[in-house]
């Protein structure tokens, strides 16, 4: 149970956490192309399926730690340091995906699908005040993947 629970963990990560940093990382630059090209039609719609991205993806990732749980309970690990760091990390993720990255790109979308992006000097803030967030969102998965994989303390010899 333990290795089914483990790679649906894994696979779980690899399939919602993936699509998310990427589209969330090319979601800047695609929102500034957007405004320099306000009747670029490609360009509008590309800012809005990478922020589709995102919402759907961000959706299907709360698999990631409802699996990492059951793993960690079937393991006997839950109290281990690594599992609770590792918990912490990824509630400041989600919380830094749900309170910054998706509505900071919700008002980028809402702007260019209306063509009101605000100018370019605006949209070049705001993208650039998105891919601060975006990065931390990025870091902070990057942190719980060392964590998975080093395990303080555990017997892997790793």
């Amino acid at each position: 149970m333990t290795k089914l629970l483990l790679a649906l963990h894994v696979l779980a990560a690899i399939i919602a956490v993936g699509p998310v940093t990427v589209a969330a990382s090319m979601f800047g630059p695609a929102a500034r192309r957007a405004a320099e090209r306000p009747d670029d039609a490609q360009a509008r719609s590309t800012v809005v399926l990478l922020h589709r991205i995102c919402r759907v993806y961000a959706g299907v990732g709360i698999a990631v730690p409802v699996l990492g749980l059951a793993t960690a309970g079937v393991m006997g690990v839950m109290g281990d340091a690594w599992v609770i760091a590792s918990l912490v990390l990824t509630m400041l993720a989600a919380a830094s995906l749900i309170v910054f990255v998706l509505p900071g790109q919700e008002q980028l979308v809402e702007g260019t699908e209306e063509g009101r992006g605000g100018g370019i000097a605006t949209v070049a803030a705001a993208t650039g005040r998105l891919a601060m967030t975006t990065g931390i969102f990025n870091l902070l998965w990057v942190a719980v993947t060392v964590l998975m994989i080093v395990r303080p303390g555990s017997t892997t010899g790793a």
